[in-house]
C-alpha cells in the first residue's frame, strides 16, 4: 500500500516530470528551423554546433525515461498518474528520435555543400520545415495544457505536410531533368524530404500519447480490437464449416 503522506510529493516529481517532456519538446521546436537555415545557407559551423548538441539530448531523453521508471516503480501511481508516466515513455523517444531527425538534416547540408539549390527546390524546403515546425509546436502546447481538441487536430495539419513532401519529391526531379541539380544531389533532397515528413510523423505520434492521457485512448487501441474481430470472425466461419 503506498503511504498517501508521499502523494503531494509524487505529485510535485510527475509534474517537474512532464515540464522536462515539454523543454526537450522544445528544444526540437527550436531545432526545425534552425538546421532548415543550417541547410538552404549552407552553414557548416551550425551543423557541426547542432551534431555535437546532440549527446546533450540523448542524455536528456534517457534521464526522463529513468525518472519515470522510477516514479512507477516506487510510487505505484493509478488511473491519470499512471497515463502520464506511460505515455513519457513513449514520448521521450519520441523526442529524441526527432532531435536525430534534425541532426540528419545537418549531415545532408555537408553533403550538398557548395551545390546551389533552385528557388522551387528552396521554396518547398522551407514550407516543409514551417509546417513541421507549426506541428510540433502545437503539439507541445497541446501537452503542457493536456488539450486534447489541439491534439486531435494535428493528424489532419500532417496531410499538407504529406502533400508537400510529394512535392518537393516531384521537383526533385522536375529540377534533374532541367539540369539544376545532379543525381547525388537529388538523392540527398529525396532523404531531406523524408526527414522532415518523419518529423511530422512524431508530431502525429505525440499527439496520439496526448489524446491517452486525456482519455484513455489510442488509435492502437482500434487496431487491436479490429484484430480480434477479424480473429473471432475467423473462428466462427471455421465452426460453421
Amino acid at each position: 500500500m503506498v503511504d498517501h503522506d508521499l502523494r503531494p510529493d509524487f505529485h510535485h516529481e510527475l509534474e517537474d516530470l512532464r515540464n522536462e517532456v515539454a523543454r526537450l519538446g522544445s528544444s526540437v521546436v527550436e531545432l526545425i528551423p534552425r538546421v532548415t537555415d543550417i541547410l538552404l545557407q549552407q552553414d557548416l559551423e551550425g551543423a557541426e554546433y547542432v551534431l555535437r548538441a546532440d549527446d546533450e539530448i540523448d542524455a536528456r531523453s534517457i534521464d526522463i525515461e529513468e525518472k519515470a521508471l522510477t516514479l512507477l516503480a516506487l510510487q505505484a501511481p493509478v488511473a491519470g498518474d499512471l497515463r502520464q508516466i506511460a505515455a513519457v515513455l513513449k514520448l521521450a523517444p519520441e523526442i529524441e528520435r526527432s532531435a536525430d531527425l534534425c541532426s540528419n538534416l545537418c549531415k545532408a547540408a555537408r553533403r550538398i555543400y557548395g551545390h546551389g539549390l533552385d528557388p522551387k527546390l528552396r521554396g518547398i524546403i522551407q514550407r516543409m520545415s514551417d509546417q513541421a515546425h507549426q506541428e510540433y509546436k502545437e503539439v507541445i502546447e497541446a501537452y503542457v495544457a493536456v488539450d486534447e481538441v489541439r491534439a486531435a487536430a494535428i493528424p489532419n495539419m500532417d496531410e499538407y505536410l504529406d502533400d508537400l513532401h510529394r512535392q518537393l519529391i516531384q521537383q526533385i526531379f522536375e529540377s534533374h531533368a532541367a539540369g539544376t541539380i545532379d543525381v547525388q544531389v537529388g538523392v540527398q533532397l529525396a532523404m531531406v524530404a523524408r526527414f522532415y515528413e518523419r518529423l511530422g510523423d512524431h508530431a502525429v505520434n505525440f499527439s496520439q500519447r496526448v489524446l491517452y492521457i486525456a482519455t484513455g485512448w489510442l488509435p492502437e487501441h482500434d487496431s487491436a480490437r479490429r484484430h480480434r474481430d477479424r480473429l473471432a470472425s475467423n473462428v466462427e466461419e471455421q465452426d460453421g464449416g
